[in-house]
């Protein structure tokens, strides 16, 4: 199995060089790295790279092998043809997806007409689907959230890292990716807070931790943790069985079977991230709160974004947050927490959770498949062994 530093440690998405020949897919490779040059995130890139890797090849199987041969029919009949492609169950692809594989399209001709590589722009008037805005499929009660952590098996070092992974999603409503690249030196026990780097868009933020989570963490890096680390420590909070890193996909799936298992409904890393925001709406935290945990810079529909301190924050997550202490939480009366905002922002703020939850979940298909499966097979066939030594115990 791959260390750090050794190719195959992490399975992140990663940036795959067009090999056809042509000179599209040269002038794919190279918009690639003009924009990894300009400080695009290691994901960004390799999310382009799938989706212009796919128009690269629509284009070749009609005999359009250079950008210059491509206008601005080639690209609507282009639109058209993910309009009317159907999955393998027959599914048509939502507008969301349709819109994730054209806008680096327009990107790349864009790049392509700045740096005088053809006389034109073809994409500059090509007309984007609308995107849907949808709320979200799952929200957990606070007993259902409840019934989800206790599931964990806390006799299993998996078990107890899991309940710490579920903890610290619940309590901050990081994103998974965040999550994954969770360094030991980011969590700051006395302040009670987690410093974030360089989350969505490269920006840091800093966000409040309960100290129910806290104390689920410090469990886990005492008891758990050091049976995972392979020398050099990495740093990372959250590790697998062989000491790689957790990849988004992968964490996904896992949690998606506590959640699953526990309370009959689909769910997923977001699914936190959700119900947490939800719970501490109806608590009655400021939505201006709320949108500074989250990391979102602006909502297209609630006022210019409004900065606020990280104790304030502190203040808020305590106060509204049902499992920020390990005390029973009473839950506020609503509007103790401040302005929530109208029923119009809380909806508007849900619509931005799930697109967000529908964008990481699009993630390139066989990228980490491999390493994902082989880290899960380990995972259950120690759970399988624990469980049998228990039983055999029993």
């Amino acid at each position: 199995m791959a260390r750090r530093g050794q190719p195959g440690h992490s399975a992140r998405l990663v940036a795959q060089r067009l090999g056809s020949g042509s000179a599209m897919a040269g002038a794919v490779n190279d918009y690639l790295g003009a924009i990894a040059a300009k400080g695009f995130s290691p994901y960004t890139v390799a999310y382009r790279s799938r989706s212009l890797a796919h128009l690269v090849a629509w284009l070749a199987d009609r005999g359009v092998d250079h950008p210059g041969e491509v206008t601005k029919p080639v690209l609507e009949r282009y639109q058209r043809s993910l309009f009317y492609h159907r999955k393998a169950d027959g599914a048509p692809l939502s507008f969301r997806t349709q819109n994730s594989y054209l806008v680096p399209v327009k990107g790349l001709f864009k790049w392509l007409a700045q740096t005088n590589r053809i006389l034109f722009n073809p994409a500059s008037e090509l007309e984007l689907p609308r995107i849907e805005r949808r709320l979200p499929k799952v929200i957990l009660g606070v007993g259902e959230v409840e019934a989800v952590l206790a599931s964990c098996d806390l006799g299993d070092p998996v078990g107890l890292r899991d309940r710490a992974i579920m903890e610290v999603l619940y309590s901050t409503g990081m994103r998974r990716s965040e999550l994954c690249h969770l360094r030991l030196h980011d969590i700051d026990v006395d302040r009670g807070v987690v410093a974030i780097v360089e989350g969505k868009g490269r920006r840091d933020r800093m966000v409040p931790i309960g100290e129910r989570a806290l104390a689920w963490v410090d469990r886990y890096l005492s008891d758990a943790r050091p049976g995972f680390v392979v020398p050099p420590d990495p740093g990372i909070v959250f590790l697998t069985l062989e000491g790689n890193d957790l990849t988004p996909d992968h964490l996904t799936r896992h949690i998606g079977r506590y959640i699953r298992a526990a309370t009959g409904k689909p769910g997923s890393c977001h699914t936190f991230r959700h119900t947490m925001a939800t719970l501490m709406l109806e608590a009655g935290a400021d939505i201006r709160y709320i949108q500074e945990i989250l990391g979102h810079v602006q909502i297209s529909t609630t006022q210019i974004y409004t900065h606020v301190s990280i104790d304030a924050l502190k203040e808020v997550h305590t106060r509204c947050h049902p499992g920020a202490t390990n005390t029973r939480h009473r839950r506020p009366t609503p509007g103790a927490g401040g302005r929530s905002g109208g029923g119009g922002d809380v909806g508007e703020l849900l619509a931005v959770l799930e697109a967000e939850a529908a964008e990481e979940n699009r993630s390139a298909a066989g990228e980490t498949a491999a390493l994902d499966t082989i880290t899960e097979l380990v995972e259950e066939n120690h759970h399988d062994h624990s469980r049998d030594r228990k039983a055999g115990r029993g």
